[in-house]
């Protein structure tokens, strides 16, 4: 990517002034529905390790690692095109059986725990994390299953690609049930009650907005009240058997799905609902098959995602693979391109950041001392984990591919794992488990774990090399740093303490005070235009708090340096948020993503830095000029 800027364009819009010449001649790949920016450093990495991988399984390149041979035999039946595809469906049967066997809501309950532990759907997800008011302990979580179209809102007469969106769903599942081998006659019945089902749930879930305020998630119930959410069966007998031990609570996300869980799922139901795990079972299992079968069940995902075309065969079985194998691949990624120098310096950079946070908390003059105290208590017992994990997760060595099919072994990885899984309940805490593999190119900041994490690929240009000036790397790496230390400060995360519990730390008048800086960062970018349609300011005030917060911490860190160059720092700012997608993924990522539009993070924060002004000589007739009462500062 150039690091060409026409300075002339920048009173009027910074990020297209650093990324304009590039977004005129980028191509997205006819198999993704992105370029630029992240996506860019990821397609790097898939060509790096496939290169790996091939030298790897033809002797090129040597490994004594027992779990990356373990990986290679899965990759091996992955890349075996020629044996998936003389398989077609046929691995698939007696998976598929399963569902189609059952012949009531009474034979479905005396197989829930097996068919859970197996890894089918459910319209009650049961899951394992931390208990957020107590995160020493593992406790369980009941969810609510997924719609097929991307969010609720999607189901508005209002909205026009629901119907589209459905016909294209159905007309995949024709195909795929019919290439299974069920009539013509089962297959419209099988599809019109999938969809009747799923139309069922859509009144009673939350859209994504309400997700975004994950604090609501947490309503805790007895065993007793969980239970009687339905009365036509046993649900304490299911988590009995399924934990092993009868749990005295469950945490419920979505109150008002369970609320109307006895009248969703019955015996009048439980014909649609048969035919909605039935649809769901062959989506789940159809990457694992043939590779007519895969494009086949690709269809849907790349028309709301806007990729043209499927992804070769052999793309395709190293995303399957390696996400089967994800920390395993991750730890070779990062022992092999990712150096022990690089580490230490982000490690430090990191150290940097929350010494000037630390220093912001102390002399905040909004927050009370009280408030302030416990703010930086916050601020000194929070994790920092960079690169790449100390110790593979012991879940891998359990991995032994056997003879057999691709899916069959997947399979059989996914009950080992699914086993583990249910089996953490009410067992201490694991803190030093990742949630991301070495090799992915993003972070996070854990709100239960009070810890941010910085994988190995994302430690690389533009957001950070030693080739760059610590005024780029700054505004690259810098600020998300800062970004994700910011997250233990927004919206979500203010309401968890030092330890990660769920537990309110702040003064009355201090809260409401925050409050009041979310809405305005809420107003500043509600209603903001672009070609996919307008921003929902709620939806996204958590990541834009993150990213004023990081960029306005990385700018004061980046001032500290001797050799401090502003505009170096504001153009990489820009540039890591570089990105061309397709229409139809802007639109999705309207509806559902919590992280506003790459232009508007690239041009609205710097609007509301004082330097951004005086590093630009931004006066008030240019289009980056921004009032001053609706510039918007909090950490």
């Amino acid at each position: 990517m150039s690091k060409k800027v026409k300075e002339s364009l920048i009173k009027d819009n910074l990020y297209m002034a650093v990324n304009g010449e590039w977004l005129k001649t980028a191509k997205i790949p006819a198999d993704k529905p992105l370029t630029g920016g992240f996506a860019d450093l990821a397609d790097n990495i898939e060509k790096t390790l496939m290169r790996d991988f091939n030298q790897l399984s033809s002797g090129e390149l040597n490994s004594d690692n027992p779990y990356l041979t373990e990986f290679l035999k899965y990759y091996s039946l992955a890349t075996d095109f020629s044996k998936r595809d003389t398989a077609g469906f046929d691995p698939a049967r007696s998976y598929l059986k399963r569902i189609e066997n059952l012949k009531s809501l009474s034979d479905w309950e005396k197989q829930l725990t097996d068919l859970t532990l197996a890894g089918y759907s459910s319209p009650i997800p049961l899951y394992v994390e931390p208990d957020m008011k107590n995160t020493q302990l593992y406790a369980l979580y009941a969810g609510v299953p997924n719609l097929i179209l991307p969010d609720k809102t999607y189901y508005s007469p209002e909205n026009p690609s629901s119907k589209k969106l459905l016909q294209i769903y159905s007309a995949m599942l024709t195909k795929l049930l019919e290439l299974a081998g069920y009539s013509k006659e089962f297959v419209q019945k099988t599809i019109a009650g999938a969809l009747a089902f799923d139309k069922s749930l859509v009144s009673h879930v939350k859209d994504s907005t309400e997700l975004a305020d994950y604090v609501k998630s947490y309503n805790k119930y007895s065993l007793q009240d969980f239970a009687n959410c339905n009365q036509h069966f046993d649900i304490q007998n299911y988590l009995t058997t399924l934990l092993g031990h009868e749990p005295d609570q469950v945490i419920v996300s979505e109150p008002k799905y369970y609320a109307a869980l006895n009248d969703l799922v019955n015996e009048e139901t439980f014909s649609n609902m048969k035919s909605w795990l039935l649809t769901k079972t062959i989506l789940s299992i159809s990457p694992y098959l043939s590779d007519k079968i895969r494009i086949i069940a690709g269809t849907y995902s790349r028309t709301i995602s806007g990729s043209k075309e499927p992804m070769n065969p052999t793309k395709s079985a190293y995303y399957l693979a390696t996400s089967q194998f994800d920390q395993v691949v991750g730890l070779y990624y990062a022992h092999k391109y990712f150096g022990e120098a690089a580490k230490k310096d982000v490690t430090a950079m990191v150290k940097k950041m929350t010494d000037i946070y630390k220093k912001r908390l102390s002399t905040n003059s909004w927050l009370s001392k009280d408030t302030r105290e416990k703010a930086v208590v916050k601020l000194e017992k929070l994790g920092i984990q960079v690169g790449y994990p100390d110790k593979l997760d012991p879940l891998y060595k359990k991995f032994k591919v056997k003879t057999g099919s691709l899916l069959e072994n997947s399979l059989a990885f996914d009950q080992i794992a699914l086993k583990e899984h249910y089996g953490k309940w009410n067992k201490p805490v694991d803190r030093t488990r990742w949630e991301m593999s070495a090799h992915t190119v993003n972070a996070y900041y854990n709100p239960s774990y009070n810890v941010i994490v910085f994988p190995a690929a994302i430690l690389q240009a533009p957001f950070y090399s030693f080739e760059q000036s610590a005024s780029e790397n700054y505004g690259g790496i810098g600020a998300v740093i800062a970004h994700e230390i910011s997250h233990a400060f927004d919206n979500n995360g203010a309401h968890f303490d030092e330890l990660g519990n769920l537990h309110n730390w702040w003064t009355k008048h201090d809260l409401e005070y925050f409050n009041k800086l979310s809405q305005k960062m809420i107003e500043e970018f509600d209603g903001l235009k672009t070609p996919a349609g307008n921003v929902n300011g709620k939806l996204v005030v958590s990541e834009n708090i993150a990213d004023a917060g990081g960029l306005s911490c990385a700018l004061e860190a980046a001032k500290n340096e001797s050799d401090v160059d502003l505009k170096s720092f504001f153009y990489n700012w820009a540039r890591v948020w570089c990105m061309k997608s397709s229409l139809e993924r802007q639109k999705l990522l309207l509806a559902i993503d919590v992280h506003a539009p790459h232009e508007l993070r690239a041009n609205i924060q710097p609007q509301n830095l004082g330097d951004f002004y005086k590093t630009f000589n931004i006066q008030p007739e240019d289009g980056m000029y921004l009032e001053p009462s609706k510039r918007v500062n909090i950490w």
